[in-house]
């Protein structure tokens, strides 16, 4: 297996931050070669430029079908899931704008000068115009000049008529599922062409800016793991709110969150999360409900970085956020994050479909790929932990009962334990 794969034989994350370091290295003593480089950087960005339509496309229409489908076919607790889904998407959402807006840790790279000339920014809101423009009057002449707003537009539209249809709509989700499926080959192996990629961009900024870019991207590592920190204070909030001890559940499920720090993968602890739920209480049929719909739809953590990162290389390329940018940002942040999910690199992928909307050069992106595994690691631990708050939340809104006694106190009884009986509050 090594000989086949050989080049993967030091992980991707690795690769990428040797990139990082040996583009600063390379600019910093090579300054006149590293200019040269910019082709090469150049080439990674049409490449990303290539996919983002056709994944967000096809990524957001089964993601929106799949969220339609479950709570037409799932009951109460889904339809409570996923509106709370959508609920703490927004709010983390704000929560990273509203830390970029007070640490502005992207200021100190100054990328303006270096940037290509990209999309104008208004220096008024017209908001009639806005949401004129995200109703295409030309879907495909929309997702040939890389317009996303109308893509996700109708791309959402499809996605609920899809649902909508039932069983008739299998024929045209199985096309969608095999063409996102190819779409997330060819992004895999862009992706994995990145630590070239990061390499090459990094040496050319390094050689026109300086120790600034590095040192804001040390900024924003301490900014992101600060933002965390508040995410992890208001899931406390919310537990005890809802009657439960904060430091109890902490401990109860400290290994899964472990896992998903050490692995950076949510999927890799979802059995052992699953099992510790149970263990507390939580009714099988609720967590097997509530928790993978979790995975895909309630990434808190990531959602609030996403917001965080766009804002800070939007501050880098000096584009202002106005309300129409955050508005649009709000917007393509909270789709992209549902179809982003399972995506090869899936952060950075949403990152660039944000970008794309507010006119962000897409190479900004290899400027925080060399240190997105450190990003990554706290954001899916603080992704499984928010889908065990989710899952308390749920349960108390739904009026659904423990099976046994959780967090050390004693849960309002639930019916007589089954096999196959559906806890109270599921149907």
């Amino acid at each position: 297996m090594q000989s086949q794969h050989g080049r993967r034989r030091i992980p991707l994350p690795v690769q990428m931050l040797l990139g990082l370091v040996l583009g600063c290295a390379v600019g910093f003593l090579f300054p006149h070669f590293a200019a040269k480089l910019e082709p090469i950087g150049t080439a990674f960005v049409q490449a990303i430029k290539m996919i983002v339509v056709p994944l967000v496309f096809t990524a957001i229409t089964l993601g929106i079908y799949q969220m339609g489908n479950q709570a037409r076919s799932l009951g109460r607790v889904s339809a409570i899931s996923l509106g709370y889904f959508f609920v703490a998407t927004v709010f983390s959402i704000f929560i990273g704008l509203a830390l970029n807006a007070l640490f502005r840790p992207g200021l100190g790279a100054n990328l303006a000068a270096a940037a290509k000339p990209g999309k104008v920014i208004a220096t008024s809101v017209d908001w009639t115009k806005f949401f004129l423009d995200m109703i295409p009057s030309n879907i495909v002449a929309a997702m040939s000049g890389g317009n996303l707003l109308p893509v996700l537009f109708f791309a959402v539209l499809l996605g609920l008529a899809l649902a909508s249809l039932g069983s008739r709509a299998k024929p045209l989700i199985d096309v969608l599922d095999a063409l996102m499926g190819a779409v997330f080959k060819v992004t895999d192996w862009v992706i994995s062409l990145s630590p070239i990629a990061i390499f090459a961009i990094i040496s050319w900024l390094f050689a026109t800016q300086g120790l600034a870019t590095l040192l804001s991207l040390v900024k924003l590592v301490g900014v992101m793991y600060l933002g965390l920190a508040v995410l992890l204070v208001i899931f406390a909030i919310v537990l005890k709110a809802i009657g439960e001890n904060p430091v109890e559940v902490s401990r109860q499920i400290s290994e899964p969150v472990l896992l998903a720090f050490a692995t950076r993968s949510s999927e890799a602890s979802l059995p052992l999360h699953m099992e510790k739920l149970v263990k507390m209480g939580v009714p099988k049929a609720v967590a097997s409900v509530v928790l993978p719909l979790g995975y895909a739809f309630n990434r808190d953590g990531s959602i609030m970085y996403f917001a965080l990162a766009v804002g800070f290389l939007a501050d880098a390329y000096r584009i202002p956020l106005d309300w129409h940018t955050l508005l649009s940002i709000v917007i393509v942040t909270t789709l992209a994050s549902k179809g982003s999910a399972n995506v090869p690199s899936g952060g950075l992928v949403a990152v660039a479909m944000v970008l794309t909307t507010i006119g962000v050069p897409i190479e900004a992106l290899a400027i925080i790929a060399g240190v997105d595994a450190f990003l990554d690691m706290g954001r899916t631990a603080i992704n499984v932990y928010s889908n065990t708050v989710a899952v308390k939340l749920v349960m108390k809104l739904a009026h659904v009962a423990y099976e046994q006694p959780a967090t050390g106190r004693t849960p309002e009884q639930s019916e007589p334990e089954s096999g196959t009986a559906t806890p109270r509050g599921l149907a």
